[in-house]
């Protein structure tokens, strides 16, 4: 089967007034439009043709396609014209502790200070669609940090004494920043304002626009420890559990594993979790790799990826059209052109424009892609 998904854009602070737009082809509405979710999970499932929300779908017809579980992933686009959060995301391991210790304190899940509304890992893998998209991602190597924060003079002397220190660890001087430093922070965002570098031009701007946007937030010196990464259109940049990371502007294409687990580390009026934040932070120092999809055949593309919660193809067929094997339940989105997906056991069709997107049920086996575009699938991992 073929089941056709919509959704509404959501309307979070940070998304853009126009990249959705642009790549539906539409009048821009007005509002800032940050998500589009396609997937059946229950804080905003797609709609189905008939009206049901599709988990609702997945409940009542959904073991007779293959179906047999909610989907183990979330397939979005995103839209940021500002920054998201500073945050991490816990392991399995530590997100069914975490789970289960809130849940036996009678923490509500849907309190502002919960940290564990479920019992998943969320790694999640990010996609540019626009020509290019910022992020911050992982900790920059300790010894480029040093000299960054010296070259903020003065008003940055305590947290260069604490990056001095012989046994200087970054996920404890993110602690004390996010929990006891705020003064220190404050003149160290200061200083980052008036200062220059030639080797960090970029940071410092950055970190002038973030303070301009989340004033007094010790998150932006949290920023300045982080790697500024710029994907190129069709580049990913995959984010395992443990890893900071913030999203910046850009328009992608976002795959994750299904959880609302999110430890934030600042630029957010949201509830900060200091000490829980750094139990759960990988402190190792690196740039996470960007990742190109590998050829699996003329016109199909995977982004490789070493967790089994989902994998992601890319699909740019030829007029004649492409034949994609698909094993388990994929959503599939059009992110450019016009193009026909048929189902290649019930020869189901539908016609996908930019930002229109499909179920493909797992009995179908897979599906013939033709026309000329883009379309990303999202499938379970293996």
């Amino acid at each position: 089967m073929l089941i056709p998904l919509a959704n509404d854009p959501r309307d979070y602070a940070w998304g853009s007034l126009s990249l959705l737009a642009e790549l539906e082809g539409r009048e821009a509405s007005g509002r800032a439009e940050a998500e589009v979710w396609f997937g059946d999970h229950p804080g905003d499932p797609s709609e189905t043709p008939d009206g049901r929300t599709l988990d609702r779908w997945v409940a009542e017809e959904g073991a007779a396609a293959g179906i047999d579980a909610p989907l183990p992933y979330l397939l979005k686009l995103l839209a940021a014209a500002s920054a998201l959060s500073i945050q991490a995301h816990p392991s399995k391991a530590q997100a069914e502790a975490g789970f289960a210790r809130e849940e036996a304190a009678g923490i509500p899940r849907d309190a502002g200070e919960r940290t564990y509304r479920d019992a998943n890992h969320k790694p999640e893998l990010i996609v540019a669609l626009s020509d290019t998209f910022r992020a911050l991602a992982g900790l920059r190597e300790i010894e480029a940090t040093r000299r960054l924060v010296a070259a903020l003079g003065p008003g940055a002397a305590p947290l260069a004494e604490r990056l001095e220190a012989e046994d200087a660890s970054l996920s404890a001087v993110i602690g004390w920043l996010l929990s006891d430093g705020a003064d220190v922070a404050r003149d160290v965002v200061a200083a980052a304002v008036s200062a220059g570098s030639d080797e960090f031009s970029a940071e410092l701007e950055l970190a002038r626009t973030l303070d301009a946007a989340f004033p007094g937030d010790p998150g932006i010196v949290v920023a300045l420890l982080m790697n500024l990464v710029t994907l190129r259109r069709g580049e990913g940049l995959f984010v395992p559990a443990g890893v900071l990371h913030a999203y910046l502007d850009g328009l992608g294409v976002e795959l994750m594993a299904a959880s609302d687990n999110v430890l934030r580390g600042g630029l957010t009026p949201k509830h900060v979790d200091a000490a829980e934040l750094v139990s759960v932070l990988d402190p190792t120092p690196g740039l996470p790799p960007v990742i190109r999809a590998r050829a699996l055949g003329e016109g199909i593309g995977q982004y490789d990826v070493p967790v089994s919660d989902f994998a992601l193809l890319a699909v740019t067929p030829t007029r004649e059209g492409v034949e994609v094997p698909l094993a388990g339940p994929a959503i599939a989105v059009a992110t450019g052109g016009s193009l026909k997906v048929v189902g290649l056991a019930s020869g189901a069709a539908s016609d996908l424009v930019p930002g229109a997107a499909v179920l493909v049920t797992p009995d179908e086996g897979g599906v013939r892609v033709a026309g000329e575009g883009e379309l990303f699938i999202a499938l379970p991992g293996r």
